[in-house]
């Protein structure tokens, strides 16, 4: 065996260092050295830093309880041994043209150091090598401010050197490019002229082209389900929604903003030249890991210029089981007592971003056979799948809904969906559609289950058309889940919890969760999204209230009685489950609200 040496070679970290640190610290043990030993030679030691080496070996720690070593937990031991600052980077959470202002990349890769923070006194410099400090003194007398250490994971450092940097050579090649052309930029409502300026970039420039490659590919990293290209007056932003909540990412120069802009509305077969008036489109494309992924596109004219939001729409989502996205048993088996009829219709319904195209696409895939005829006339198509045939709504060629419905009726389909119930005319063409044999899916904007049939009564539907082809209606919200890293039990908020299940009763819970927020979740407590949901099944007490013309309140006491579950006790069930927290529920369902 290797003879163990007690302090790093010339400041450089050494396998021989870092396993006879962690033995002495009782992590690993003597047998698990030995093995690794075996496994490696001297060579592989010099080119890979120790900490990836023992990380690659998949030990569990010796200690009791164990913990996996993972190369985020040795490197946050190594931090703690040597007495620096630990980081765990987010890269939303960086200025990346200001930190690789301060540094250039042959100089800090030579280095191997990483800016992370600039402020006017301090520079950050993240290091996987806590022994090498020759280069404090230098860096800190050319950039004449104060150094402070913190410690990365090697693998991080070595992707955010070319990553960082890669994206500010691309912003500067690609406004370089540019520097001789005459002034060429579309006058917006408000728009600022510098005479003797760039006009835009070419959106085929290799830069631009690089930087919306780099964008797409961060945000599927970063599990974002929306990305927000917003100009300004002098810059442009751009943002991710991830689970729910906006998150800054990085400004452009608002010359590049306009290149980028065209370069994902050519990607997306839109009218690059047009930019007055709202567009729609949308790109295929794949994620690093190499799954499909769609993305729809919509643009709109603003003051400094197009707003372009991006939609991203994950088909493994569609994949996920009921219980996956978030349904309880009983739940379940409501909506499953609703799907399994042969005709009728059934209502999804919610606010913008709730999740009804998921749980419609997701029962549509469960439904689909070989002997089936499933349409769909949506608005847009958000995601294309084979097993159905889908039709898209164009106001400009007089295809809506209403107009839609009439020829997917004419097209022998078993199973219809209506994107969605705007208007009278469409309310009855889907009614009379579940009237004449067909399952009918739609969506409708309304804040519960009950409140959907006085809609489709203000729209115009007749009671007893309703009645007679009402099979059910599923309300839903979208709330986050607390990150299983670093939530932590609480004692329950009685006052709180009575608050939110004042509709029906649901025992109080011995300990409910909150967070204290840690790397994982970005300090924001929450990782992920679940659904809660309310079903109401047409049973024949139902359909004589609304034969009858009973009010919401009626409905909703009957729905009740005949054993549905409100949304406060859906998400009252996941608060007990110490998946969400009281507060996640109040945001999207207030106890105070009429639902």
């Amino acid at each position: 065996m290797n003879t163990v040496t007690a302090t790093p070679l010339n400041g450089r970290l050494s396998l021989d260092y870092i396993l006879d640190s962690l033995q002495k610290d009782g992590i690993i043990n003597a047998g698990q050295v030995a093995r690794l030993y075996k496994l490696i030679d001297n060579d592989a030691q010099q080119e890979v830093h120790p900490l990836v080496i023992i990380a690659d070996q998949g030990w569990q720690s010796d200690t009791r309880p164990p913990y996996p070593l993972s190369l985020e937990q040795l490197t946050r031991w190594l931090a703690g041994k040597c007495g620096h600052e630990y980081l765990r980077l987010d890269p939303l959470k960086i200025d990346v043209a200001k930190i690789t202002s301060v540094i250039s990349q042959a100089y800090a890769g030579k280095l191997q150091i990483l800016p992370v923070n600039v402020t006017d006194t301090e520079l950050v410099i993240a290091t996987c090598e806590p022994f090498i400090t020759n280069w404090e003194s230098e860096v800190a007398r050319i950039t004449r401010k104060r150094i402070r250490r913190v410690l990365i994971n090697p693998l991080d450092l070595q992707r955010y050197l070319t990553e960082f940097y890669g994206i500010s050579r691309s912003i500067i090649g690609a406004v370089a490019n540019n520097q001789n052309q005459t002034l060429n930029v579309i006058q917006n409502f408000e728009q600022l002229v510098e005479v003797g300026k760039m006009g835009e970039p070419d959106a085929n420039d290799r830069h631009v082209v690089s930087l919306v490659d780099w964008l797409l590919q961060f945000a599927f990293e970063q599990r974002a389900s929306d990305i927000h290209l917003e100009p300004r007056r002098d810059k442009g932003r751009v943002r991710f929604r991830i689970d729910g909540i906006l998150h800054s990412v990085h400004e452009f120069p608002i010359l590049l903003m306009g290149a980028i802009t065209s370069r994902l509305k050519s990607l997306g077969r839109m009218d690059v030249t047009d930019k007055r008036r709202p567009q729609d489109g949308r790109v295929k494309t794949r994620t690093p890991a190499g799954s499909e992924v769609e993305m729809r596109l919509s643009t709109m004219p603003t003051t400094f210029g197009e707003k372009l939001v991006l939609r991203i729409f994950n088909p493994e989502m569609l994949m996920k089981s009921f219980a996956d996205l978030g349904f309880t048993l009983h739940e379940e088996d409501s909506w499953q007592k609703m799907v399994r009829n042969p005709h009728g219709i059934i209502l999804v319904t919610g606010p913008t971003g709730s999740g009804k195209t998921t749980t419609l696409y997701s029962a549509l895939k469960k439904l689909a056979r070989p002997e089936l005829n499933i349409c769909t006339i949506e608005d847009p198509i958000e995601l294309v799948e084979p097993l159905f045939n889908q039709m898209q709504v164009q106001p400009i060629i007089d295809v809506s809904f209403a107009s839609g419905v009439r020829t997917l009726l004419r097209q022998d389909p078993d199973i219809i969906m209506v994107g969605e119930i705007r208007d009278r005319e469409t309310a009855e063409i889907a009614i009379q559609a579940a009237l004449t044999g067909h399952l009918v899916l739609s969506s409708l904007h309304t804040n519960d289950a009950a409140s959907s049939i006085t809609r489709l009564l203000d729209l115009g539907a007749q009671p007893y058309l309703i009645s007679a082809s009402l099979l059910g209606i599923l309300a839903q919200r979208l709330v986050r889940t607390l990150c299983p890293h670093c939530k932590v039990p609480v004692k329950v908020d009685v006052r709180a919890w009575n608050r939110l299940i004042a509709p029906q009763k649901a025992k109080l819970p011995e300990e409910t969760y909150t967070y204290k927020g840690c790397d994982e979740c970005r300090h924001t407590g929450y990782l992920g999204r679940t659904g809660i949901y309310e079903v109401l099944l047409a049973d024949k007490e139902l359909r004589n209230l609304i034969n009858s013309g009973a009010d919401v309140a009626k409905y909703r006491e009957a729905a009740m009685h005949q054993g549905m579950r409100v949304l406060q006790i859906s998400g009252a069930r996941k608060v007990a489950e110490g998946l969400t927290t009281l507060e996640e529920i109040y945001s999207v369902v207030p106890p105070d609200s009429d639902s």
